[in-house]
């Protein structure tokens, strides 16, 4: 699975200005909301509740939230890089500035997962983040992203 299939290069933030995870996630709903014609509220809601089963913070700056809808036909995700670093309960305990929203519809099976695993694996390469965090736009960021996998293990 190729990022460009979930990631469109509209839905890529280089400079999110948020002061909260709560901040954080409200913000992305409303973008996410915008471009599936979701109520952000629900969006919303459905991140929350993911977030109360565990922290999405995976660790290295990086978050990963992610929820299911029952209003999704198809996997979207979303792309901000912070402006500053914000405390998002991530497993090492360390701030974030990288985050990828993924929503899924509530009956998405293994797609889900190879997903999540996608962009686990590319967010993992220090490479990878460093560009990202370097990158001068929000199209640098979608085309490190979007790059092929077999490029990025260089």
């Amino acid at each position: 699975m190729d990022l460009s299939d979930l990631l469109a290069a509209d839905r890529v933030f280089a400079s999110l200005h948020a002061g909260s995870k709560k901040q954080v996630l409200q913000d992305l709903a409303a973008r996410a909301s915008e471009a599936s014609g979701i109520d952000a509220r629900v969006i919303f809601d459905a991140l929350i509740e993911r977030e109360r089963l565990g922290s999405t913070g995976v660790g290295h700056g990086i978050a990963i939230p992610h929820a299911r809808l029952s209003e999704m036909t198809q996997l979207e995700g979303f792309f901000a890089r912070l402006e500053t670093s914000i405390e998002f309960d991530a497993v090492d305990d360390e701030p974030v500035d990288l985050v990828f929203l993924l929503l899924v519809p509530e009956e998405s099976g293994a797609d889900h997962l190879k997903a999540l695993a996608r962009i686990s694996r590319l967010l993992r390469n220090e490479g990878v983040t460093n560009t990202l965090r370097n990158a001068s736009s929000a199209d640098e960021i979608y085309q490190t992203l979007t790059r092929p996998a077999e490029s990025h293990a260089a």
